[in-house]
Parts: structure tokens; sequence; C-alpha cells
């Protein structure tokens, strides 16, 4: 067959290129291919401290070691069973690697270890441990309310085994206590005290909203001699969005279900002296009965003042006394004069009315007063009287510039 220019021309170039390429395979261990496997790098390791044994002490360190000569470790990446990176430390020389801070308690631990032997070919090796009990004390957490439907305006409370107060010991609280929600909302904790943190979206719950509330805290080291202990999930939902505004100054309260007004009533409120705090209150709980005396709020028995009565209708906002309930004793004052001694009266009928459709969660909020304003915490839930801004600075993962949103028994002090 005859060949043309361009024929004989590749002929040529693979002739020559031939024994180049022949001389390049045949040279000695120095070529690898590059897909060649990675060996199995646990042989050339060793493992100490928490990685020891098939069950360790989380209150020691991770340590593993390069064994083989010429070897180095180049990346370790060590995670508990949800999901938690421990940060470690390598040596400048790549022969050793030491985790920097505690273990979680109670977890397994997957290490994947990377490393290169003298001659520079790359390792590979996985080493699964399982960590012990600590011997540290344990902040437990016990998650409020109770489980079941409430307000739109029902904040979540997490009260703490044990004291918490450094910002960072805070952060890593926080951090493990989950509230999700269906649908979600932009939420966050707020630091009541050392031992107490409360939970509220941005804005109110949306109406029929089910929110789960669990911790992932449970080993996970706070402080020297404090980790997290444990904690059971509580499954809540939000019923019918109803909102009551009194307007102190006018004598009326409007009802509002689902953003329309349904009812207006009159009413009395606090008189001189006895002024009912301006502000949103979250509902505490009802009570279709209840005894209300002075004494319970300080005022001298057989004094003016004094009273002693049993109240019906009664929906608690306040720990201190502010009840929404019938007051059948004073109609002629319900929408033209402020006569009690804190509470919103009003008829025994539209008191049971408002009994029978609001419910714990759900907020009454008393405008145009003259009264002290409702507390954020310690009287009741007051939370919402916080501007996000003013909640966000309580978040102590807020303080450290981190991402704190998520997508999502009191006493009877009552007054009359």
């Amino acid at each position: 067959m005859a060949m043309t220019l361009s024929t004989r021309t590749a002929l040529r170039c693979s002739l020559i290129v031939a024994p180049l390429l022949a001389g390049l395979t045949a040279c000695g261990g120095d070529a690898r291919s590059l897909s060649e496997q990675p060996y199995d790098a646990l042989e050339h390791l060793s493992f100490g401290g928490a990685g020891g044994a098939a069950e360790v002490n989380p209150d020691d360190p991770l340590k593993i070691s390069a064994r083989a000569a010429g070897a180095r470790i180049t990346d370790v990446v060590a995670t508990d069973s949800a999901g938690r990176r421990l940060a470690g430390e390598l040596s400048a020389d790549g022969r050793d690697w030491r985790s920097s801070g505690p273990l979680t308690a109670g977890v397994d631990y997957t290490v994947q270890v990377s490393t290169e032997n003298g001659d520079g070919a790359p390792g590979r090796g996985e080493h699964s441990f399982r960590t012990g009990s600590s011997e540290a004390d344990r902040v437990d957490v016990t998650f409020g309310p109770d489980a079941g439907t409430y307000g739109v305006g029902q904040p979540i409370t997490a009260e703490l085994s044990e004291e918490v107060s450094g910002t960072a010991e805070r952060a890593v609280v926080e951090a493990a206590l989950q509230v999700s929600s269906e649908p979600e909302v932009e939420g966050a904790w707020h630091w009541v005290d050392d031992k107490e943190l409360h939970y509220r979206p941005r804005e109110y719950w949306p109406a029929n909203t089910r929110i789960s509330v669990s911790s992932q805290l449970a080993g996970v080291p706070i402080a020297d001699g404090l980790r997290g202990g444990e904690a059971e999930t509580v499954e809540l939902r939000t019923g019918d969005r109803v909102e009551a505004v009194a307007d102190i100054s006018a004598h009326t309260m409007t009802v509002y279900q689902d953003g329309e007004a349904i009812r207006t009533v009159p009413i009395t409120t606090g008189k001189e002296g006895f002024r009912t705090r301006n502000g949103k209150k979250v509902v505490l709980g009802q009570e279709p009965n209840v005894r209300m005396t002075g004494t319970s709020i300080g005022i001298p028995a057989g004094s003016a003042e004094s009273y002693d009565m049993d109240v019906q209708w009664a929906t608690r906002l306040t720990w201190s006394g502010e009840y929404v309930h019938g007051a059948p004793w004073s109609a002629a004052s319900h929408g033209s004069a402020n006569v009690s001694h804190g509470c919103t009266g009003m008829s025994t009928e539209n008191a049971e009315w408002f009994f029978d459709l609001i419910k714990p969660g759900d907020v009454v909020e008393h405008v145009n007063g003259d009264g002290e304003d409702m507390a954020p915490f310690g009287n009741g839930f007051g939370e919402w009287n916080l501007s996000w801004e003013e909640w966000l600075a309580g978040s102590a993962l807020a303080e450290q510039g981190d991402d704190h949103a998520q997508p999502t028994a009191g006493r009877l002090r009552p007054s009359v």
C-alpha cells in the first residue's frame, strides 16, 4: 500500500516516541500509576490515650503517632456519632497528632487518618472506638412547657441542673439545645440567668405549628469538670392565633382570632395604687374557680382594701396575681372606671366566654395605662416586650458572632 506524506510522518514520529515510553515504564519503583491505591495506614500508626481501648475515658486526650520510619501524618478527621468534629493539633514534623479538647462521653468515634510513607506514597486508615462515662458533674436539662397545644406566644424554657456562666461555656450549651418547627421560623435562645434559658421566635409562632425541642448536650464537655447530661425531647404544637388587647384608658378589651376582631367587651382594671401593668403577657394557666385574698398581695387583713372572695373564670397572666376574670361586684364600673386591685374584671358571661376561647400561650396586651411595664422575666412570660435585637443580646451564640437563629409551677398570689 502506498503511503502518503502524512502517513509516513506519523509513522516516523511513533517509532521515535515508543522507545521513550518504553524506557519510562521500565524505570524503577519511584514512578507509580496515578490510580495507585493508598496503603493501609493503620499498620503504621499507634493510638494512645482515648484511642487505645474498646471503651475509653473521655477525659483523656486522643493521641496518634506514626510508627514507621520516615512516615508522617498528613490529616486527621475525628468525629463522634452526632457529627461533631474533634479539634486537634499536628506536630511540625507530622509524626504526632493530639486532640486539643476533651472528647464527648458515651458516644462512638470514627477517626480517619491520612499518611505518607518514606517514599511519599499515600496511606489511609480508619479507627473506631467508644467513650465511656465521665466523673465530671452533669448539666441535665428540663424543657418546658409539657407536651400539648399552646398559643402562638408560648416561649420554650430550658432549666439547667448546674450553673453555666461563661460566654464560651454558655455557647456550648446553647448550640446543643435544638428547636425545630414545621413550618420553619427564625428563633433564638436567651439566657435569663446562669441556670435558665428561654426560646422564642422573632415573631409569634404561626398558627398550627408543630414544634420539637431536644438536646444534643449529653456527654459534651462544657467546662473543666462539667459535662452535658440528659434531657427528654418535648413535642408541642400551636392552635389558632388568639390575642386580646385591653385598653386601660378606654376600659375595653378586644379579642382577635386569626387576625379578626371577634368581640369587644367592657372591662375594669387596676385603680390608683394597684395599677395594671402595661405590656404583653402570655397566658400562664386557667382556673374556673379561685379564692383571692388581699393578704396574698401584701394587703393587711382588716384594712380598707382587704378582700377575701371566690372568683370565677380566672385566666392567669402573672405569677404575682394578675388575672382576667369575672367581677360581677364591679359591674357598674365595667367600661367606665378602673376599680380593681390589678386584675382585668368583666361580666361573668364575658369572662366565661373568654375562658373557653383562650389557652395557655395566648397573648393578652394591656395598653394606655399608667402602671409599670411588664417585666420580660420573673413574673410570668413577658418575652414579647423585648425587641428582636434586645432578645438576641441574651444569646451567647450571638455574642460570639455565631449563627444563633434556628429555622427553627409558679406561686399563686391572686389579686382582684
